[in-house]
């Protein structure tokens, strides 16, 4: 008999876009008259079009969700930034309250949705951790005995005395996650905060999750890094602008994910997320072959713009970063390893990468693109601004390669001893 601990019916959350307010009544009167009598917004921004529109519209964060999650299960929510995930988070976890449905919550939840949250920046690390005990509903003796644990597992003990505003960002991070773990909560929520942390907190956070979910409690984790969700949840929910794009296991899930999201084999350049000076930017890639097979040669062709408001050419490395469709890192082209730096004056130029054997083998991957000058300065970064297909193919006249366990294949000379 399953035990239902989390239930969410047509749940719906809805944000007005647009100046709500001034931030007093006096200054809203003000603004008011001033609209009656057709005169211009006196608090209208510098730039602005000067016409007054308290709601210039409005955007279904949550669009009639609805699932169900058991006791003891690992729950992975994935989607694009801006799907809906964390609101749903926020509701669950009471931050925020939903405009229309239902939910239902069983038991006691421990929550790590941003860096800080539930955390006084005046007060210690130790005060901080009975704090955040007592926002969880438990005694002061519960969270002593729970302490020396918390503190050794965050490794922050030499501070745990100092304000927590002067913990950096992974600091404050792995305090939160030690307390939200370890005070016993029923459900462990866990928003996208861990990437902050160091690749060897990491692994220790997800194996902490592991392990309540080991323990019969409940984890729902949010995560772009589609490893970490595979390999902590047995189950997933695909969120697409607000409404639940499909659900069940976990691999199906992803899969269904990486085949509709922006790795569709177009050139990407969400500015969300592109990032750099854009003193160069990048207009295009072409790869020859677009499907290449493993062992064959491959081309990258990038195609980049220079402003026009420069002066001078500018002395650039680039970089094509190659990655599996879990997220995980598999190589990189880079200009500036083989001592290639080029100079770029305004208006278009190519720049041509070239593989005389493709070591990877069949499946999907995704591809970041990288322009900097020396080790400080981005012109111009995409993530996961292409998709590679690879097909079947060999190598050094072998029999042909199909193993989509390992995504690189090295060639090897064997002999018998």
């Amino acid at each position: 008999m399953t035990n239902t601990v989390i239930s969410v019916e047509n749940l719906t959350k809805q944000y007005d876009l647009g100046v709500v307010g001034t931030g007093t009544i006096a200054r809203d009167f003000e603004r008011w008259w001033a609209k009656v009598r057709g005169y211009p917004d006196p608090y209208t921004i510098i730039g602005k079009d000067g016409v007054y529109n308290p709601y210039s519209g409005s955007i279904l964060a949550l669009d009639d969700v609805s699932f169900q999650v058991q006791q003891g299960e690992a729950l992975g929510i994935i989607g694009r930034n801006g799907a809906g995930k964390s609101t749903l988070l926020k509701i669950l976890s009471r931050v925020t309250a939903p405009t229309s449905g239902k939910v239902k919550v069983k038991g006691r939840i421990g929550s790590l949705l941003e860096i800080g949250t539930g955390f006084h920046p005046e007060l210690t690390g130790r005060e901080n951790i009975f704090l955040n005990g007592a926002i969880l509903g438990m005694r002061k003796d519960e969270v002593t005995r729970k302490f020396d644990e918390i503190v050794a597992f965050s490794g922050v003990e030499k501070y745990i005395d100092t304000p927590v505003k002067r913990y950096s960002s992974g600091m404050y991070v792995r305090l939160a996650f030690a307390v939200a773990a370890h005070l016993d909560p029923d459900i462990l929520i866990v928003d996208e905060v861990l990437a902050v942390g160091d690749a060897e907190f990491q692994k220790k956070c997800l194996g902490k999750m592991g392990d309540v979910a080991y323990e019969g409690r409940t984890v729902l984790f949010v995560s772009h890094n589609m490893v970490a969700v595979q390999n902590l949840c047995t189950r997933a929910i695909l969120i697409e602008n607000g409404i639940i794009k499909s659900s069940g296991e976990t691999e199906e899930v992803i899969t269904n994910y990486l085949s509709e999201s922006k790795l569709a084999n177009q050139f990407y350049s969400n500015p969300s997320e592109r990032k750099g000076d854009k003193k160069i930017w990048i207009q295009d890639l072409k790869l020859i072959p677009d499907r290449p097979r493993t062992g064959q040669p491959l081309k990258c062709i990038l195609e980049v713009i220079a402003d026009e408001s420069v002066k001078n050419n500018i002395i650039a490395e680039y970089s094509i970063s190659f990655m599996t469709d879990r997220g995980q890192k598999v190589f990189q082209l880079h200009s500036g390893h083989m001592e290639k730096e080029f100079s770029i004056g305004p208006g278009r130029s190519r720049i041509i990468a070239e593989i005389d054997s493709l070591l990877l083998t069949p499946g999907q991957y995704s591809i970041n693109l990288w322009i900097g000058s020396g080790k400080v300065t981005i012109h111009d970064w995409i993530p996961e601004a292409y998709t590679l297909r690879v097909e079947p193919g060999s190598l050094q006249n072998s029999i042909l390669i199909d193993n989509r366990n390992y995504p690189v294949v090295v060639p090897s000379k064997w002999h018998l001893l």
